[in-house]
């Protein structure tokens, strides 16, 4: 259901909504957990290290994906919080139009470069095939997971994220019924798991696509909505391409790291696959906070209101922090059995290399939360030059870590590239949102419209039962956005727009 975060406590309304995403994070980590712990068991370390040597790789293009998606959506949150619903129409039309192309371009051209790709890795021969299977199989769906993300996002720039929480539970639970048929009936081996990857993913876009139907009537599209201008699909790909680009920047990074893993042999690639599966449950839910303050300041920004996202903001970094201090503890004290889940007995060595990464990332997760916070709350903010300066940060941080820190401390060098490209970018991204945080000070606040009042019956006690003794009304208030305050607060797009029509 379209809920407006533009009211309410801050606090509460970024809480409210990022719990669905946590919970849907959650489950999606599920499907990585599925893959690996029937892979691991069933198919051996061998077949583990083989889907692990793809991860780098399928980040780097599905991870583009994923952000491009993302920014696509702010758009649609931005005239959402402004109650300008053909403009959110326009907006989801923009975006669809482009993720439909960038869908093409992967599906032809990824699997083609993906056993070359695996090769320049360094990929280790006795992976290299099977790794190879399962990297083509889930770039020939990669449609499916394009636009489940895309719809997706665009619910949730309305203000409901918890919709996509329930497909994304029932494609969850698909995906493990899939996987174990596919492995341990038919016998399909890991491209078994990647094709049972995809259908769950294809599944859910079509659940989607019907909830929108039924039950969305703002995202309705009509035949005009689908004539964007040019300054419809330049503003998306401002938002969208930065976002994607910085996906992919880190996810370079990545890859470094896995050159380096592969040249330390298989045992090395099973332990930071396992231990990345566990860890990347727990940096998924601080994400959850980053993608709900991300729509949060761009509903509000949209309905002109810059005191309610500094409020926001602050508030949702507390929380940030409280929950990566609880976080790092579970890493800390449980993630040698969490780790024993993917590793079967005989692979101590293993074990006890995943569970020195789970410390060293655990003690670095309060740098992680401040960061996912601030580069969300930036971006809902339209900005998208500080957020992909960060990401070659991280990008520098994370691959000389690995290759210096690798040559000279072997796997836990290694270990400790991501905490290092954590803090490097937090200390780029707090200042820039300091700076953000002075000026909407700054900025006027929209006046607030009272809406018509509403009868509320109010109750009491009658001879032992209860009566209705009075009807009271309470107005609602919500932002009402001038024409104004949008020239004040969003005059980059108005003057684009000027410059689109004069053309």
């Amino acid at each position: 259901m379209a809920t407006s975060l533009t009211t309410g406590r801050p606090w509460r309304v970024i809480l409210m909504f990022t719990v669905p995403l946590m919970i849907g994070n959650v489950v999606q980590q599920m499907y990585q957990f599925a893959d690996t712990v029937v892979v691991g068991r069933l198919l051996g370390v061998e077949a583990l290290a083989s889907v692990g040597a793809t991860g780098s790789l399928l980040f780097l293009l599905l991870g583009f994906a994923w952000g491009l998606t993302s920014g696509f959506a702010i758009p649609t949150a931005q005239a959402y919080g402004a109650r300008d619903y053909d403009a959110v129409r326009r907006s989801v039309a923009s975006g669809a139009i482009l993720s439909a192309i960038t869908t093409v371009i992967l599906t032809i051209g990824a699997p083609l470069l993906a056993e070359p790709a695996l090769v320049l890795l360094q990929t280790p021969p006795e992976l290299l095939a099977e790794a190879t299977v399962f990297a083509q199989i889930s770039f020939l769906g990669a449609g499916a997971l394009m636009f489940f993300n895309f719809l997706s996002a665009i619910i949730r720039a309305i203000g409901d994220s918890r919709t996509p929480l329930v497909f994304l539970v029932v494609s969850c639970a698909l995906n493990v019924v899939l996987v174990i048929v596919a492995i341990a009936w038919l016998g399909l081996g890991v491209a078994g798991a990647a094709l049972a990857t995809v259908v769950a993913q294809a599944t859910s876009v079509i659940l989607c696509l019907t909830f929108v139907r039924r039950r969305i009537p703002e995202l309705h599209l009509h035949r005009a909505d689908w004539r964007v201008t040019r300054a419809d699909i330049v503003e998306h790909l401002r938002l969208g391409l930065p976002m994607g680009f910085q996906a992919s920047i880190i996810a370079i990074g990545a890859l470094i790291v896995q050159v380096r893993l592969n040249s330390l042999g298989a045992d090395a690639v099973a332990a930071y696959t396992a231990a990345s599966r566990v860890d990347g449950l727990a940096v998924a839910l601080l994400q959850s906070m980053s993608l709900a303050v991300s729509m949060y300041v761009a509903q509000n920004y949209g309905a002109g209101r810059p005191d309610r996202i500094r409020r926001g903001v602050v508030q949702a970094t507390w929380m940030a922090l409280t929950g990566a201090v609880v976080l790092g503890v579970v890493m800390i004290t449980f993630g040698a059995p969490l780790v024993r889940v993917f590793i079967g007995d005989g692979a101590d060595g293993v074990v006890d290399a995943a569970h020195a990464m789970l410390v060293i990332n655990g003690v670095s997760y309060t740098a992680l939360g401040v960061l996912f916070v601030t580069r969300g709350a930036l971006q809902g903010l339209g900005s998208t030059v500080i957020p992909t300066v960060t990401g070659l940060i991280e990008l520098v941080m994370r691959g000389a870590a690995a290759i210096v820190l690798g040559a000279v401390m072997g796997f836990v060098g290694v270990a400790w590239s991501n905490p290092l490209a954590w803090v490097g970018a937090a200390v780029i991204l707090i200042p820039a949102y300091l700076r953000a945080h002075r000026a909407l000070a700054s900025m006027p606040s929209a006046p607030m419209e009272v809406t018509p009042t509403t009868p509320i019956p109010v109750v009491g006690p009658v001879e032992g039962s209860m009566n209705v003794e009075a009807i009271v009304t309470q107005p609602v208030t919500l932002p009402q956005v001038t024409s104004r305050m949008r020239r004040a607060l969003r005059p980059r797009r108005r003057a684009r727009q000027r410059v689109d029509r004069k053309r």
